[in-house]
Order: C-alpha cells, then sequence, then structure tokens
C-alpha cells in the first residue's frame, strides 16, 4: 500500500511537470527513481502484464489527478508566484542528481572524453530549446480545433506522437514542444473545458485522437530509450545528466518567457529560497525510495 501511494505521488509529480512548459516529466521521472522501470513497464507491457499494471497504475492516477486538479492552480502560481514555483521544480530536479550520479560513479566510462562530449553536446540541445522561443519567436499559430478534417484529426495524432515523445526524454520539455508547435493553449483549453463539462462529446474524441498519440509515442520512444540503456548504458546516462543539468537553466529560461512581468521583490526572493529547499529535499528522498 505504502509503495502505491509513493509511486502516485511521483506520478503525480511527473503530471504537474508535464503541464508546465519548459519543465520535463521525464527529467523528473529520472531523479524520482522511478525512469528505467517506467520505460521497462511500457516497453514489454505484455509480458508481465499483471506486474506492470500494478506498476503502473498507481502512475497513471497521480498523473491524471495532477492534470485534472491541478492545471489552473500550477497556471496561477506561476503567474501571481513565478520565483516560489519556478525555485521548487528547480530543487526537484537538482535533488534528484546524487541518485543519477551514483549509476556512473566508479566506472569506466567515467573516464572515457566521449562520455564527457555526449553530456555536453545534450546540454547544448536543451540550451537551443530553451532559447527557441526567443531564437524564432512566439511559435506557431496556435491551433483551431473548430470542424476539425480528417487531415487535422491525423495532425492531432501525430502532434500527440512528438508530444509524448518529448514528455519522456529526459530534459526536453512536452509542453515547450507543443507550445512551439501551436497546440499549448488549445489542448489545454480542451481539457479545462473537460473539467467543467463543456462541449463534453467534441472534446472527448478531440482529446481521445490526441490520447491515443500520446500512447503511441510513448511506446515507440520507450522501446528506443531501452535500447539505448541496455547497449550504451553509462553513454546514455552521461547524456541524461547533461539534459538535467540544462534543465536547471531550462526552467528558470521557459518561466521568464511565459510569466509576462516578474516582481523580483525580498518577500518572493525568501519564500523562493525556502521551496528550493523543500523541492531539494522531495527530490532527494523520493528519488532514494
Amino acid at each position: 500500500m505504502k509503495k502505491n501511494i509513493i509511486l502516485a505521488i511521483k506520478g503525480f509529480i511527473m503530471g504537474i511537470a508535464n503541464i508546465i512548459p519548459g519543465v520535463s516529466g521525464g527529467t523528473l521521472a529520472l531523479t524520482l527513481g522511478i525512469y528505467e522501470d517506467f520505460i521497462g513497464a511500457i516497453s514489454h507491457f505484455f509480458s508481465k502484464l499483471k506486474e506492470n499494471i500494478k506498476f503502473l497504475l498507481p502512475i497513471f492516477i497521480g498523473m491524471g489527478l495532477s492534470i485534472i486538479t491541478m492545471s489552473n492552480l500550477i497556471d496561477s502560481s506561476f503567474k501571481h508566484y513565478p520565483i516560489p514555483t519556478t525555485l521548487f521544480f528547480v530543487g526537484l530536479v537538482v535533488g534528484g542528481i546524487p541518485m543519477l550520479l551514483n549509476k556512473v560513479k566508479g566506472t569506466k566510462e567515467i573516464k572515457q572524453p566521449t562520455s564527457y562530449i555526449i553530456a555536453l553536446l545534450t546540454f547544448l540541445l536543451v540550451m537551443m530549446l530553451a532559447f527557441s522561443e526567443e531564437i524564432f519567436g512566439s511559435g506557431l499559430a496556435n491551433a483551431n480545433f473548430t470542424n476539425l478534417s480528417v487531415i487535422g484529426y491525423i495532425t492531432l495524432f501525430l502532434v500527440g506522437v512528438i508530444a509524448a515523445a518529448t514528455m519522456i526524454i529526459p530534459g526536453v520539455s512536452g509542453s515547450l514542444v507543443l507550445m512551439l508547435l501551436g497546440y499549448y493553449f488549445p489542448v489545454v483549453g480542451i481539457i479545462k473545458e473537460l473539467t467543467h463539462f463543456k462541449n463534453v462529446f467534441s472534446n472527448l474524441i478531440i482529446a481521445g485522437v490526441f490520447g491515443i498519440g500520446v500512447l503511441v509515442g510513448i511506446v515507440l520512444v520507450a522501446k528506443l530509450i531501452e535500447f539505448l540503456l541496455k547497449k550504451f548504458e553509462h553513454k546514455t546516462y552521461f547524456g541524461v545528466l547533461g539534459f538535467i543539468i540544462a534543465s536547471v537553466i531550462a526552467i528558470p529560461v521557459s518561466v521568464y518567457h511565459e510569466v509576462s512581468s516578474i516582481n523580483f521583490d525580498v518577500i518572493q526572493i525568501i519564500i523562493g529560497i525556502v521551496f528550493l529547499g523543500l523541492g531539494l529535499i522531495i527530490g532527494y528522498k523520493l528519488g532514494d525510495e
């Protein structure tokens, strides 16, 4: 029972991360200590069906609850209290780094230059993604879900696949990618309308097509990541380490882009430091469970 509650809490945190542009659900899954099991359970779902359902169900319940209940709260928190909210998520990410370092510590590959090069390249890649809004502007125009054609539904499905891929790759924000594609606000709008039981039938169809794309994307990327972890385990972890270190910078950068005005007053900074510490403790403890 305790294990299921902990998994649900971790899923809840992952769900919140996938709502926020700039925060990676994959990063938090890794720093919370469930990434490999999560990938393995999805990649081999039917081979150990009962065991995998028992593991994944609490996580997905937690993720679902967080997306339904926290969308408005998180949006409001970033708008009104951006510094404490941002520093809390930075703390969650940093708190899990010791767990990742333990996976590569003491191995031969830690002394290989190629491992450090991979970490550096992935760091630079995430930095490019983090600053992409500044480089490319505000992204594509928002998608319109009114009277979607067959092509529109196919595009929505493919966007779901892309979103899922970026949601589970550590350091890459699925929400940020959706925003650049012009689908973030329309998809969030559909979720908000469903929680208020507005246009239920049409919204369920749109959410269903997008959701199927997300599931397909998760399975495909899970297979790829599992292969990389089996064949190039430590190099993959060094790459992921580059993603995570970059995320510590990418999260504040993305929030800065999205929040129209940030008031750097003393109270917010003090509260932010407290929340940073709280995030560090939670990230470290949950990563150790």
